[in-house]
Parts: C-alpha cells; structure tokens; sequence
C-alpha cells in the first residue's frame, strides 16, 4: 500500500464516538496493481493445485499437504508478514488479507494458517535473533511445518487455566514439560510447535518443542465433523527436554504471546471467511442457473434470488469491514519498516475490530453455507456435491481464534476497559447521548448522497452509547458477570461498525465511480442497514429490559425509540436487481 491510500493512525474503537469520512477508510477497491497480482496468483494456485485434490486431502495426504506448502513458499506465500531478513517477503497487512481471502477453501486453509499464523507468527513476533534465524528461514520455504499447542482437556477458552507443567532441569539447560495438550491443528506433521506451559506451576510460558524431543509424542487423528484435509490431534508430553534457549518470549509472558498472537488470528481469519463465502456464492448461482424446476432455473424464482442477495449482501458487509481494518492497521505501520513488534502494536490497538472481524465474517460465512445448502434442496445434503463439504468445513470457524461468544464478551470487555482507562471518551459520550433523548431534536438534518442511511448509522451508534450507558451504570464493576448484557451491547457494536463499514465503501464509490458504477454498492448497504434497525432494536430491548423495569424501562425504551425510527424502503426490488446482477456476473461482483 502506498501511504497516500491510508488515514493518518485513529484509536482503536474510536469508530463509536467519532464520524469517519469516505475517504479515510481503506475498500477492496483500493488495492493496488501488486495487491491484484497477489490475488491473482493465489486464486490460480488454488484452482490449479488445490481444486483437484480436495479428495486427497480430506484423505490425510499429509505428504500432498507439505508438498502444497511448499510450492506456497517457492512463490513467497508463506513469509508474507516476515522480514526479508529471515527469508520472508516482508509484505504489508493488507496483502495477507488478500492472501488470506483466495486461499479459503477447507482444511488445507486450515493447514496453512495454522503454519503461517500461529506456527510462525509467535517467533516472528516474540522470538529471539538466534531463535529467529534457526527456523523462520526454513519455515517460510515450507521445509518446516509449524503448529500451536494451547488448549488442553480442561483449558480451552480459559487460557490461563492450563496445567502443562514446566520444571528447570538440577543443571539448569533444559525445561522438563509434562502435560497433554488437545486439539492441535497439523499435529500429524508438524515439525516445530509452539507449546504454552507453567514454569513452577504458575508463571505462563512459550516454548518452542522440536517434534524430535524426547518425551514428546503426538496421538491419534481427531475424526472431525469438517476440515477433514486438516490435520487434529493431541500431544503428549512426558517430561520432554526443552533447551532454556528455547523459551519463546519470557518466563511468566505466554499470555501475552498468546493473546497478541490470537488477534492476528481474528485479523486474518475474518479474511479466510469472505473468500469462502464468495467461492459458495459462486457454487450456488452455478447450481440454481443450471437445475430447472417447473420449467425454468431456480435461478428465476424470487425466494432463490433473495437468498442469492442477501448472502452477497452480508459478504460485501463483512468483506467492507475486513478491510477497512486492514487498512487501519497498515496505516499505524507506515514508516515502521516491517518491525515485527510494532507490528504486534498495531494488531493490539485495533483487538476490538479484529474481535469484531472474526465473530461477524464466520457468521456471515455460516449463513451463506447454510443458505447454499437450501438451494441445492436435498443434493445439497449429499456428500457427492460441493455444499455439504462447504457446509461442514465452515462450522468451525465460529469455534477458532476464541468462540465467538468469547469474543463478544472481549469486544464490550476491551471497550469498557479502554473507556475506563481513559483512552476512549465513551463514558462522557454516552452521558451526552443519554442527556439529548430529552431534547426536542436528536440531531441536526443530514444531506446529501444516502443521507438517511448516514443518519440511520449515527442513530444505531448512539443507541448502543445509550443501552451500554444504563447497563454500565446499574452494574457498575459487577458488569463483567452480567454475559447476556455484555453480548447484547457488542452485538449492537459489531452492527454499528458492519453498517457504517458498509456505507463507507459505498461512498468512497460514490465519489470516485459516480453513481451508475457504484449502483450496487448502494443497494446492497441500503438494505442491509433498513433490515439491520429491527434487529439492533430487538437487542437493544432486551439488554434495556435485563437492565431496568416499571416505569424507567418505559422511559428508556420510549428513548431508544427516538433513535431508531425509519421508514422500511422496498427490499424485495432492490433484491431483485442485487441477484439478477449476481446471476448475470455467475458469482459475488459488486
């Protein structure tokens, strides 16, 4: 990216209290010719290596698989964030987002995010000089595969609570592990594993594991409901000897390599849903083009066109907002030379949008695979067709880099923190907001190209002010143990950043493209955001109703009705033209 296609650096979650200009965010249309070309390249790797051995992959080809992953890294794909240095291409955040996206297709994008993400993402980012040229070089040529070993039997979104143990050996020049670690992704033929242990059963640490270790041994493949091309297993380790030069970060720090290193998970991951989502678009108009019912394509009826739009719809909401925080991640990288530590310092500041990313994209993914099924009626439940494997290997996204109900409770979590903190003004926002639901006007007419959609937008911002505002004033400290309230306000948080996102891009094309170009564009935000309000209504109700009863609900509720009032428009039409583009393109064109 050139500096010149990103804003100056903004905090993150300020995008709640702030208004954003068209101009400040980063689209999928701004990416440059060499960002193209990457896409470009990935998407022909994918249909020339990958498509035809899909079969051979779900059969745990685990030799096809490492040779896959290192033709990935002949053509540079597997050190794109790595500094040239040790091998790596050094290229920006957003091109691992386009990386990302087009390599999205089953278990293999599971095989090869685990390696690049978390195999050596973790010693890129903590690992010492001498850790850092011992492997990164052969780990970005694909000759060492690399794995991630946090989750145990009775830790998984309890990170903290892990009780793999680590003891210095009596000549002080080993670590001796014991413990079991489940559900490691490409166990079976991994080489170098990034293993989280407790030195004197208390102070959290990373180790780097070299599968050779003695005490070290690997089970038997996990039988999966979906990403079968992947590899799951468990480990086992019996007091394995662990070189002291082979602590990853600090004694007492895993947390932190471990908590930086799932946003970059989150980050990539939101990514790896669109582009799944977007190949299932594809597969779908394909199929309701060519089925005839009645006489004429599916593809004719409206119940299968709505379906059709709306999964391109929530794609190109989801899709809006993965980029937009690629954008502003690479925009507090300018100047910083591919520094792996500030790169870690900018995923940090923008965790809330990242949490925000990965629960958003894998639902929207669910919903696209779900709604492909339908359309292929009861082929779709057949194992011979495209989408039951689409179906069963989306699942576990909502489960990866944190459950999504984890990361609900981190968005509002982090938010409140920061507010607290004093480094977002939210508090004093959401007192403002909660003293002009008694003023005659909520604020001033807006104008201009989708003026009611912009309004809609700083409305749903300030309902989600107003309900976090009373939730936080009647449990105070005691938030924290209220889950459903703090689910529901980042529910109204996550809507407010995928609308505004959306509109955003719409805008920037707008501008750039005139109106006839941007057409789709803004049919598709357009409804997105009037079928949004119902549901940011629906949630903001029932927080306000856990929150307050009698008489004060009735207030809140009649102020929460001043924010958002609309007047519904005609989906059904705009649908219509939405698919009928679709269908005309043969898959996801905005």
């Amino acid at each position: 990216m050139d500096a010149k296609e990103v804003s100056a650096p903004v905090a993150g979650g300020s995008f709640l209290i702030s208004e954003t200009a068209p101009g400040e965010v980063f689209t999928p249309e701004d990416l440059n010719e060499e960002q193209r070309l990457v896409g470009q390249t990935v998407r022909d790797f994918v249909e020339r290596e990958i498509v035809p051995n899909l079969d051979r992959l779900e059969e745990k080809d685990w030799t096809l698989t490492r040779d896959l992953l290192r033709k990935l890294g002949e053509l540079g794909f597997l050190g794109i964030n790595v500094p040239a240095a040790y091998g790596g291409a050094e290229l920006d955040q957003v091109t691992s987002l386009v990386v990302a996206e087009e390599l999205s297709l089953g278990g293999f994008s599971v095989s090869y995010g685990t390696h690049i993400g978390i195999g050596i993402g973790p010693i890129a980012y903590f690992g010492t000089e001498a850790q850092k040229r011992k492997y990164l070089p052969k780990m970005v040529k694909g000759e060492l595969i690399g794995a991630y070993a946090l989750t145990e039997p009775t830790a998984g979104s309890d990170a903290m609570g892990i009780r793999t143990r680590a003891v210095l050996s009596p000549d002080r020049t080993h670590y001796l592990l014991s413990g079991t670690k489940q559900f490691i992704s490409n166990a079976a033929f991994a080489d170098v594993f990034n293993v989280f242990a407790k030195v004197d059963g208390d102070k959290h640490t990373c180790f780097i594991v070299e599968r050779a270790t003695a005490g070290f041994t690997v089970g038997d493949e996990e039988h999966k409901m979906g990403i079968r091309s992947s590899s799951t297993a468990s480990l086992f380790l019996e007091n394995a000897k662990v070189p002291v030069e082979n602590v990853l970060g600090e004694i007492g720090q895993g947390h932190k390599v471990a908590f930086n290193i799932l946003n970059v998970g989150r980050f990539k991951l939101a990514a790896g849903c669109v582009g799944a989502a977007t190949h299932v678009i594809r597969e779908a108009i394909g199929y309701a083009k060519e089925r005839q019912q009645f006489g004429k394509p599916l593809a004719e009826f409206g119940l299968i066109k709505h379906k059709l739009a709306e999964m391109a719809i929530r794609t190109y909401v989801a899709e809006s907002m993965v980029f937009r925080t690629g954008g502003l991640v690479e925009g507090t990288l300018q100047g910083l030379h591919g520094d792996p530590a500030e790169s870690m310092r900018a995923l940090e500041e923008y965790a809330v949008e990242c949490a925000i990313n990965k629960v958003y994209g894998s639902e929207v993914l669910g919903f696209a695979v779900d709604e492909n099924v339908q359309i292929y009626g009861g082929y779709g439940f057949m194992e011979e067709y495209p989408a039951a494997r689409a179906y069963r290997d989306a699942r576990i996204n909502r489960l990866f880099e944190g459950t999504n109900e984890i990361n609900r409770l981190l968005t509002t979590g982090m938010l409140l923190r920061r507010a607290q903190r004093g480094r977002l003004d939210l508090i004093p926002a959401a007192m403002a907001v909660a003293r002009e639901i008694t003023e005659p006007s909520l604020s001033e007419p807006v104008d201009g190209p989708l003026a009611e959609e912009r309004r809609l937008v700083n409305m749903v911002k300030k309902a989600a002010l107003f309900t976090a505002g009373v939730a936080v004033q009647k449990y105070l400290d005691q938030i924290e143990h209220e889950q459903e309230v703090l689910a529901g306000i980042a529910d109204l948080v996550i809507e407010a950043f995928a609308m505004e996102s959306g509109l955003l891009r719409a805008l920037r094309a707008l501008q750039r493209d005139g109106a006839e170009r941007a057409a789709i564009k803004i049919a598709m935000i357009r409804t997105y955001i009037n079928d949004a309000i119902p549901r940011i209504d629906a949630t903001a109700r029932t927080v306000l109703a856990a929150v307050e009863e009698g008489d004060t609900l009735r207030t809140e509720l009649a102020g929460l009705r001043r924010f958002l009032r609309y007047t519904p428009i005609n989906t059904v039409a705009i649908r219509r033209k939405i698919a009928d583009q679709l269908i005309a393109h043969g898959r996801y064109a905005n």
